[in-house]
């Protein structure tokens, strides 16, 4: 099948024809976790976002490279030119070396992504193990003349950059006006301007984490490093970078302008952002406060959730959106996403239970349409909540064959199975409980039919004293039978 993959480009604010820079390779760099506390539900979303982008991608046969990097070098706060590193402030407080905190929430971050079943990258670069490539990046930028020394400081001279190119080319912003307001403060600090960003920072003496470099002890700058991981890993030109929509500005406005000023030309040929997860309309993250661990989802730990959430229903909340709209978080909202993987996961189940025949009416002309559906869902930007609602409505047909009124012919049964295996499985990487427990949800259903054949022959011998108690029996457990002309069918309603 011919695909004809768009991807939404932040830098041009319109879909585009994906195209790669090298024919059958994809180069993908992701901004990861800050590893100084537990992952949130803000931080599931980029995860899980760019984890169904490598699946398909990967799944239409491109070798992909991806990226995604653990930032463990401690920079100041909001990347403010003083202020504490949250790494070394975490440490003086448990008393452990500040490495023992970043290892700790980088194991504690890879084992919520293995539970929400996202794919490790190709390459996991920590931040402190790249300074000499980012002190490379920082004397090019030096030497082209878009930096200045101060202090044992190095910064970005936005003003001198904004006259030969243009800072805002990703966010849309003019700074014009910020540089222009920000020349009364002239001379004070180590900055020329306010709007200058540091690329490298000189270490006080109470800062944990520093390294030597040619200006004097000290740390990189928070900007500096994606810029300096990309290029080592995906080259000077490299096809997708991606992260949460904050990070927009200033963080990526920043990268290009570091490329551009180190090598002449931009790096990244498409910019892709996940949109945020809010909570009461506002921003669900670290600074404000509000956030809730992905730990305590699972665990129901939380005073604002009304009860547990299984990783696989964070997914599928997150999946149900797409990556570019808003999500509110809502207890509401998740025991929809809770019913609604229940509803696919049932349907799953029946699609292994029915039988087929030859005089079926759902044929294997309706389940190429399907597929077809689903595959320009996936190919136009991702979208995830399309592909879903076509699932639904296959489980719908799969219902009706189940209750006896339809029918399904054996090689539309066959590939329908693998479609849900492709796009359930495969792409959404939704695991079913089934898949988690197999032996005994195996068992489970085996001994389900026992009891329905019990009940059958039963019913044939008209013995209806144990047909009916087989039945309602299963009833009072929550089970729904129903009998149709080929036998008799089950659910389990929960």
């Amino acid at each position: 099948m011919e695909h004809h993959l768009q991807i939404y480009n932040t830098r041009t604010r319109r879909k585009e024809d994906f195209v790669p820079v090298n024919p059958g390779h994809v180069g993908m760099y992701v901004c990861g976790p800050t590893v100084y506390g537990d992952a949130h539900l803000g931080h599931a979303r980029p995860a899980i976002t760019f984890d169904l982008v490598f699946r398909y991608l990967r799944h239409l046969g491109y070798k992909v490279r991806y990226v995604r990097n653990i930032t463990d070098v401690g920079h100041l706060e909001h990347d403010a030119d003083d202020g504490e590193d949250k790494i070394a402030k975490k440490a003086k407080l448990e008393q452990l070396e500040p490495m023992e905190v970043a290892q700790y929430y980088t194991n504690r971050f890879h084992q919520a992504m293995e539970a929400l079943n996202v794919l490790p990258p190709s390459i996991e670069p920590h931040a402190s193990g790249h300074i000499i490539e980012q002190e490379e990046l920082v004397r090019q930028i030096l030497d082209n003349g878009y930096a200045y020394e101060s202090h044992g400081s190095v910064y970005f001279d936005i003003e001198k950059y904004n006259r030969d190119h243009h800072y805002g080319v990703l966010s849309g912003r003019n700074l014009e006006d910020v540089i222009n307001n920000s020349r009364e403060l002239d001379g004070v600090g180590e900055k020329r301007n306010q709007v200058d960003f540091a690329l490298w920072k000189h270490a006080q003496p109470e800062h944990i984490m520093r390294w030597p470099s040619p200006w004097g002890e000290g740390f990189p700058g928070w900007h500096c490093e994606c810029t300096a991981m990309g290029r080592k890993y995906l080259g000077a030109h490299f096809d997708i970078h991606g992260g949460g929509m904050d990070l927009v500005f200033p963080h990526h406005e920043c990268e290009i302008a570091q490329a551009v000023a180190s090598q002449g030309d931009e790096m990244v040929k498409y910019w892709m952002h996940n949109n945020m997860i809010t909570i009461n309309g506002q921003k669900m993250g670290k600074s404000l406060g509000n956030f809730i661990t992905l730990d305590q989802f699972f665990t129901g730990t939380h005073p604002a959730l009304a009860e547990a959430y299984s990783p696989m229903t964070i997914r599928f909340f997150i999946l149900q959106a797409h990556y570019r709209s808003t999500v509110d978080f809502s207890n509401e909202a998740l025991a929809a996403s809770r019913r609604g993987l229940e509803r696919l996961t049932e349907g799953m189940a029946q699609l292994g239970r029915i039988e087929a025949r030859a005089d079926g009416d759902v044929t294997l002309a309706w389940v190429d349409e399907l597929r077809a559906k689903c595959y320009a869902a996936m190919d136009d930007d991702f979208n995830s909540p399309i592909v879903i609602s076509h699932l639904f409505d296959a489980c719908r047909t799969v219902n009706r064959v189940a209750d006896g009124h339809a029918a399904i012919t054996p090689d539309a049964l066959e590939a329908l199975r693998g479609l849900f295996r492709t796009f359930v499985a495969d792409l959404l990487g939704l695991r079913t409980e089934a898949e988690g427990n197999a032996g005994r949800e195996e068992a489970f259903g085996r001994a389900v039919d026992l009891l329905l054949d019990v009940r059958q022959a039963s019913k044939a011998n008209k013995d209806w004293a144990t047909s009916d108690k087989i039945r309602n029996e299963l009833t009072a457990l929550g089970f729904e039978v129903k009998d149709t002309k080929d036998g008799a069918t089950w659910r389990l309603n929960k």
